[in-house]
């Protein structure tokens, strides 16, 4: 059986019209010469021509999308209103090759009827490969084993310092069985550690399936040596650990972030974090860049990276894979593999 990657070309007259519509240097990161030449054997289409902006689109863009069957986005991409959807008349599906879709994916999208895909499933990866190797050092004590050994730079007793750390019997605790917590959870698999799942949308029975014991917010936090959050950003999950779960987090716990940054209360987390009663890995926060001046910085049990736990470097084309392999289940006719449904909207990220 041929693998979904490795296509044949869809029949010329048969191909949809398609626009690619990103940020500026997304598409030279995102598609390499084999997925332009994939790309071009699913569908009519200018590869070289990328509408950054489709609010008021240049004469060519305009064109191509009036001519426009399927758009294949990326990051960056403009909000499809109606002001946009009323200049492509013959749009029926949108294929997006990252992980939400809410930055552009409009109301007026689902009211028009388009059928939306993501490549949200290989965006996950990576973030819960970033997560796993989060998890590993933090129990391990390796910001404070880093700068302990920095300052004494000299024979120690390190096994007396560190005793009590190390990844047998810890208990990891995962906020929100998405894409990426469930695989985190599978990642954490092959070793000795329990796993906590908080999912006010999954019960016990489904969480023993996924290898993890369900339980509360609260117990979550107050059980877990590490507090990793997964949850989509919604109003119900904005500042979901604000000061009482952070109260609760025993003494030398960790907490992980690689959500979004509205998930966690900063203002409440700043005080535990430079008191050194917790440690954090923070790969997003609230704002998206903290000011100059933060903490978060300079603070040695602070592991902060620019958002950068998706999708990086050669991990894009993994992206770019999964997408055009939903163009050409489009091209064929056939349903997408991975939908972006509407009333799934609450419940992803």
């Amino acid at each position: 059986m041929r693998r979904p990657t490795e296509s044949t070309a869809v029949r010329g007259d048969d191909r949809p019209s398609l626009l690619l519509a990103m940020g500026p240097g997304i598409a030279e990161r995102l598609l390499g010469d084999a997925h332009r030449v994939r790309l071009a054997s699913l569908a009519r289409t200018d590869p070289c021509l990328v509408a950054h902006d489709l609010t008021a689109p240049p004469p060519a863009v305009a064109a191509a999308l009036a001519e426009a069957d399927v758009l294949l986005t990326c990051w960056g991409a403009t909000p499809l209103d109606a002001h946009v959807l009323g200049g492509a008349p013959r749009l029926r599906a949108v294929v997006h090759a990252a992980g939400s879709v809410k930055h552009h994916i409009t109301q007026a999208c689902w009211d028009r009827g388009l059928t939306v895909a993501s490549a949200a499933a290989a965006n996950a990866l990576p973030v819960a490969e970033y997560t796993l190797a989060a998890i590993l050092f933090a129990n391990k004590r390796v910001l404070h084993a880093r700068r302990r050994y920095s300052e004494i730079r000299a024979p120690h007793d390190w096994h007396g310092e560190l005793e009590g750390a190390g990844n047998h019997r810890r208990t990891v605790g995962v906020i929100g069985a998405s894409r990426i917590g469930r695989r985190v959870i599978e990642l954490l698999r092959p070793f000795d550690l329990r796993v906590l799942l908080h999912d006010p949308y999954v019960d016990a029975p489904e969480a023993a399936l996924f290898g993890a014991e369900a339980v509360p917010l609260d117990t979550l936090c107050a059980r877990s040596d590490i507090v990793s959050v997964h949850a989509p950003e919604v109003p119900a999950t904005r500042r979901m650990i604000g000061a009482r779960q952070l109260a609760l987090m025993p003494d030398g716990a960790t907490l992980i972030n690689t959500a979004r940054g509205s998930l966690v209360d900063t203002d409440a987390l700043l005080p535990e974090l430079v008191s050194g009663r917790l440690d954090a890995v923070l790969d997003v926060t609230e704002p998206e860049v903290p000011p100059p001046d933060s903490p978060l910085y300079e603070l040695p049990n602070v592991l902060l990276t620019p958002h950068i736990a998706g999708s990086l470097g050669g991990e894009l084309h993994r992206m770019a894979d999964r997408a055009l392999d939903e163009l050409e289940r489009f091209a064929r006719g056939l349903p997408f593999a991975d939908p972006v449904l509407p009333e799934s909207r609450h419940l992803s990220a």
